[in-house]
């Protein structure tokens, strides 16, 4: 980074680190004085032109306290190893720009892959409280989105959220986790090994702890940094619908997996469904809606061809009563290329549906 760049991350820091100037405010005196620095030196009476300022907000632009904190969170961001990244300087990522409110500053810890305005990445997201299918579904898209090279992006909670972020970096893939606290307050703590095979992206500084009105803010970055954001499972008031709504106002593309009828959890997913989002059984579906290219066929397991046929048209998931109809097989071969296939590993009998692994 210049020194030029530096010295404006620190300006740009400072703002943010000032009572009362959240991410619109910080860009809109950015915008009127020119740069971060400028708003620093200028006087209150120009910057009482700017729109949306209260008094008491432009009284604290320039006082030393914001300044200190903003030495002190560069200092330990140094000692941590973690990045910081300004809006309007080298690295920040490019499809944050279509929030209408993006951060100023976000803490960044691990290597931060190419996220152009529409990224080749996808948000998965649902609820703490996942069934295991639902837990197993994630799993298998995440991978299969992984080995086609697609990001995958998550909020790094229990549940659904876990699941993808597991999946993708077990594939050999790339994950990216948001938080709603600092980087150095893990949340859940149990997520603190995963969270180091991940990058990770806060706009909180470090030292902050999570708080519930954090998350739904949280949610917004896993939307604009992803093209599209896949809705697994999740009551109507949730974070995961949340997410949903930021992707739309985002422009991005909405996924969601049908569930049964009665599962309050299904009644999240089902409302998007109804609303026009993109019904999801496999990474396919993904891929396919966003012309991604799929994961390569190397990723096919050599099989027998009677269990080559039933894992072929397990690419999503099927009752015994589906795959009888489908497969043209007696049962008992079916019985038995279906247990073959659990023997090996390669698909999983969750609630009476099978699902490849």
């Amino acid at each position: 980074m210049t020194a030029v760049h530096s010295s404006e991350l620190l300006a740009l820091l400072t703002l943010r680190l000032t009572p009362g100037l959240g991410p619109r405010r910080v860009e809109a005196l950015r915008r009127f004085c020119g740069s971060a620095q400028a708003v620093l030196s200028a006087h209150l009476t120009e910057l009482r032109e700017v729109s949306g300022m209260d008094q008491k907000s432009l009284a604290a632009i320039g006082t030393p306290e914001p300044e200190r904190r903003a030495m002190q969170q560069l200092q330990h961001a140094a000692d941590y190893g973690a990045t910081l990244l300004g809006r309007g300087l080298e690295g920040y990522p490019e499809a944050l720009e279509a929030l209408d409110d993006p951060p100023a500053v976000i803490w960044v810890a691990g290597e931060l892959p190419p996220l152009t305005t529409v990224p080749q990445a996808i948000g998965v997201v649902g609820t703490r409280k996942a069934s295991t299918y639902a837990l197993h579904l994630t799993a298998r898209i995440s991978a299969d989105l992984a080995r086609a090279g697609v990001v995958v992006v998550s909020g790094l909670a229990r549940g659904i959220d876990t699941a993808a972020h597991r999946a993708a970096v077990d594939a050999g893939g790339v994950s990216i986790g948001i938080l709603g606290s600092g980087l150095d307050q893990m949340y859940p703590a149990e997520n603190l090994g995963l969270s180091r095979r991940l990058t990770v992206i806060s706009e909180y500084p470090l030292g902050t702890p999570p708080a519930a009105h954090n998350f739904p803010m949280r949610n917004r970055l896993i939307a604009a940094l992803s093209a599209g954001s896949l809705i697994v499972e999740g009551e109507l008031k949730s974070g995961a619908m949340i997410t949903a709504t930021h992707a739309l106002e985002c422009g991005r593309t909405v996924f969601a997996v049908p569930g049964r009828a009665t599962d309050p959890l299904a009644s999240g997913p089902h409302r998007l469904l109804r609303e026009g989002a993109v019904l999801t059984e496999s990474a396919g579906d993904i891929l396919q809606e966003l012309g991604w290219r799929e994961a390569d066929a190397a990723s096919t397991p050599e099989l027998p061809p009677e269990q080559a046929r039933v894992w072929e048209l397990l690419a999503e998931p099927a009752t015994l009563d589906d795959l009888q109809f489908r497969a043209g097989l007696p049962h008992e071969q079916l019985q038995m290329a279906l247990m073959l296939l659990q023997l090996g590993g390669h698909i999983d009998d969750v609630g009476g549906r099978y699902l490849r692994r």
